[in-house]
This record gives C-alpha cells, structure tokens and sequence, in this order.
C-alpha cells in the first residue's frame, strides 16, 4: 500500500483571501479557486498543496498542527513575512532559535533558524 501526501486543509473565515496571502508568502500557484475552496501548490502538478476551505468560525487556540520553514535568512524572511501582514505569536515557546508567526487568521507557523554551510 502506498500513500501519496495531496494537501493540508486549513480551515479558513475567508480562504480566498488567506489563501492568495500563503501564495505569495511561499511563492506558490493557484491551482483551484471555487466558491468556498482556494488550493495552492508548489508548482501546478506539484505536491503537497494547501487547500483552505470555508468555516463559519474564527479560530481560538493554538494549532494542533503547524508548518515549519527553513528559511536561507531567518531574520529577512521573519522580516519579509511581517511586511505581508503576518504577525509575532506568543504560544509558550519561550527563548527559542526559531520564530513563532501567525499568518492573518491567526493560524501559527515557525520560521526556523537558518541552515548552516
């Protein structure tokens, strides 16, 4: 038996919009845009994408499951994501290499340390 990974589902008050704001945060294209769903992708027939689909409901708590990225400059890409409109999050994590972000429906993601040479 094998499985291929497709997709994330981010559950999402407006996934038109978080979803063109995680585009241009990663970089990546639009492959599906209905009412109600918006999915992006690496590249068109690249995977694993990220699917928001529509909730009525504003999100509360901290994720249960969150993305990582390791950036080439952390301090650039904290400072780049920022500028997008993502915002510093506090979820216990104390003094860390990393950088907790929140994207603008509040769903936490990490920007790792910079890989070293």
């Amino acid at each position: 038996m094998a499985l291929e990974w497709e997709q994330v589902i981010v559950d999402s008050v407006d996934p038109v919009a978080l979803g063109r704001w995680w585009a241009e945060a990663l970089g990546w294209v639009v492959v599906g845009e209905e009412p109600g769903e918006y999915e992006i992708r690496p590249e068109k027939d690249r995977l694993p994408g990220l699917l928001f689909g529509t909730v009525p409901e504003e999100k509360t708590i901290k994720n249960r499951l969150h993305l990582d990225f390791r950036p080439d400059d952390q301090e650039a890409e904290v400072a780049r994501l920022l500028a997008l409109g993502a915002r510093h999050a506090d979820v216990g994590q104390g003094e860390e290499t990393w950088v907790v972000l929140a994207d603008p429906e509040g769903n936490e993601f990490c920007v790792l340390s910079s890989r070293k040479g």
